[in-house]
């Protein structure tokens, strides 16, 4: 069974105010982005993760795009992140991927190390722990994709509480704190 590794970043950042997306503000010397993207891409360098795609939608952060993963643009990204979650399945479906590990640009202090353990957790979801905290990244196996809600601003949370059987806690190194505004960045530059 192959596994996508898939980062989710096309939400509008409404919180954040500073004078560019939160995703292309800089962090200590890079966007935001930057940090998030090349941690799932130093995660699919070994078996546990097979691609990876980028789900853009409100900013523009092609220019910030390497050649190799996949580009899936979710035109609908306003209606909430289980649109973004939606285009990322179909992409998966059309690379022929048993599973998809989902994390958040807007976090960019979740490890390489995490989204590998994530992915290796044989679990139909399985979710990152960090101090007994859930967190991203989550391991969504093939056969829950049909359950995933497809409108609304929640990811597999909804799932994972209706489903708490099929759920594997798996602890991570790292820190999943997200740049959600302006002070935010502030205290991790």
């Amino acid at each position: 069974m192959t596994t996508a590794g898939v980062l989710l970043a096309a939400g509008g950042g409404s919180r954040f105010s500073g004078s560019a997306h939160k995703l292309l503000a800089p962090l200590r010397g890079r966007p935001v982005l930057a940090w998030s993207l090349d941690a799932v891409l130093e995660a699919a360098e070994g078996p546990e993760i097979d691609e990876v795609i980028v789900v853009t939608g409100a900013a523009e952060v092609a220019a910030l795009l390497p050649e190799g993963l996949t580009a899936v643009h979710n035109e609908r990204w306003a209606e909430g992140q289980a649109t973004s979650l939606h285009a990322a399945v179909e992409a998966a479906r059309s690379g022929a991927h048993g599973a998809i590990v989902v994390g958040l640009a807007d976090q960019p202090f979740v490890v390489p190390e995490a989204w590998r353990r994530v992915a290796a957790d044989p679990h139909p979801i399985a979710v990152a722990t960090y101090g007994g905290r859930r967190r991203n990244p989550v391991r969504l196996a093939a056969e829950v994709w049909p359950q995933l809600r497809s409108t609304g601003d929640e990811g597999a949370r909804n799932l994972m509480r209706l489903h708490p059987d099929l759920v594997g806690e798996v602890p991570c190194p790292g820190d999943p704190g997200d740049i959600d505004t302006v002070e935010d960045l502030r205290t991790w530059n």
